[in-house]
């Protein structure tokens, strides 16, 4: 049988108190970028001009520029060399729009100079995505079979999911850095103007605390499953 802890157990308000500031974090973000979208950047610049301006400039002739559905949907894809900004980034004139549009600019930029935490974190998402499918299976078949055999599985399976935090926790430098890399070239190169490049820079570091908040909830729920199942305690 399941033990009643595995759905009841106190500990789960670790898992409520990472939902909430994960929650928190995603509704800062969101009130920031709405705040610098009403801003519209002097110069009159799209995100999307911005990000191939930004590509010129860092002689990176090798990646392409799509816009995509969504909102706050911009990513950079290191492996098929694609920028992909959201709808309210690629045809926005806004101090928020050329920020994102920055940033996504800077982790194609930490590709092309062989940025090591990029590499690394793109070497381990298929790993981290892998051993976080599998953990919760690995321990339900740890629960169902006693002994050392069924905690050797469930530590196991405590250890694919450490993988995620370990993902998280190499993510935090890439999107730190690449939102650094975008406020130093937006104002090398005259994009946006020095009143402007604050407003971008607080929209950037509101993004940057939802990778934090996501590296805290994973660890909370790992910190869980560690207080449950770690330590060869059974219940």
């Amino acid at each position: 049988m399941f033990p009643m802890g595995f759905f009841f157990d106190p500990t789960f308000i670790l898992v409520i108190i990472g939902m909430i500031i994960s929650m928190i974090a995603s509704s800062y973000v969101n009130r920031t970028f709405e705040r610098y979208d009403a801003v519209n950047s002097k110069h009159q610049v799209t995100g999307t001009d911005a990000a191939r301006y930004i590509l010129r400039n860092q002689n990176i002739d090798d990646v392409g520029v799509q816009q995509i559905s969504g909102n706050l949907t911009d990513n950079y894809n290191s492996v098929n060399k694609t920028l992909s900004l959201s709808q309210a980034t690629a045809q926005s004139t806004s101090v928020a729009a050329i920020g994102v549009a920055a940033h996504e600019c800077g982790h194609a930029v930490q590709d092309a100079q062989g940025y090591f935490p990029l590499r690394l974190r793109t070497a381990i998402v298929p790993i981290a995505n892998f051993g976080t499918n599998l953990s919760i299976p690995l321990l339900i078949v740890g629960i169902l079979i006693s002994g050392s055999s069924g905690q050797m599985i469930i530590n196991i399976g405590l250890l694919a999911f450490s993988l995620a935090f370990i993902f998280q926790l190499v993510t935090l430098p890439v999107e730190f850095n690449a939102s650094r890399r975008a406020l130093q070239i937006l104002s090398e190169g005259g994009i946006l103007t020095n009143e402007e490049v604050p407003q971008a820079r607080k929209v950037l570091t509101a993004a940057a605390l939802t990778y934090v908040a996501a590296a805290v909830s994973v660890l909370l729920q790992l910190l869980r499953l560690f207080l449950l199942f770690g330590g060869g305690r059974r219940r």
